[in-house]
């Protein structure tokens, strides 16, 4: 069977490191770790307008990210509003002009398949978990992923690259 018909990328496939897509929607987006918006985007949930309650599980970030009550207000009145309002309300992460936008996209993007991957996946964890764990047991996880992170190749070259000041070269090892 063909490695794609399996969902196994072939082998000649470089790894894959992480996917930057243009909004398809309020909710789609929310389930995104980084957004970015041009200055010119504008923003709404709209379900109230058509008598929808929501979808693509956007009332979990939503919720997450500007809080219960702001939530609340964004699905029950979807009022319009732009991107800058959408990163005072910590919605998007940057702002930037229309026409550098995907430039900005495909750098920040580079930036980040550039570096430690397996720290990366263990911050995401992290972070996740910090919302359902107590305080203790998050504390427990960040010391078994320091332990799991200290023992790889990237944070060693991390380290020999802080001392010599330069930038690192991460593999992912």
């Amino acid at each position: 069977m063909d490695a794609r018909a399996e969902g196994r990328p072939p082998a000649r496939d470089p790894p894959f490191r992480g996917l930057a897509a243009r909004f398809a929607g309020f909710g789609l987006a929310l389930a995104c770790d980084l957004r970015l918006a041009a200055d010119t985007a504008r923003f709404t949930t709209a379900f109230a307008k058509v008598g929808f309650s929501g979808d693509f599980g956007i009332t979990w970030p939503l919720a997450r990210i500007v809080g219960e009550a702001k939530a609340k207000e964004l699905l029950f009145l979807s009022d319009v509003f732009g991107a800058a309002q959408a990163m005072e309300l910590g919605i998007v992460n940057r702002v930037a002009p229309a026409t550098d936008l995907m430039t900005e996209v495909f750098e920040l993007a580079a930036r980040l398949a550039r570096g430690p991957r397996t720290a990366y996946r263990y911050m995401k964890q992290n972070i996740d978990a910090a919302a359902v764990e107590t305080y203790q047991q998050l504390l427990d996880r960040e010391a078994f992923t320091q332990c799991r992170t200290g023992a790889t190749g990237d944070h060693r070259e991390g380290v020999a690259a802080f001392v010599a000041k330069r930038e690192p070269r991460f593999t992912g090892a």
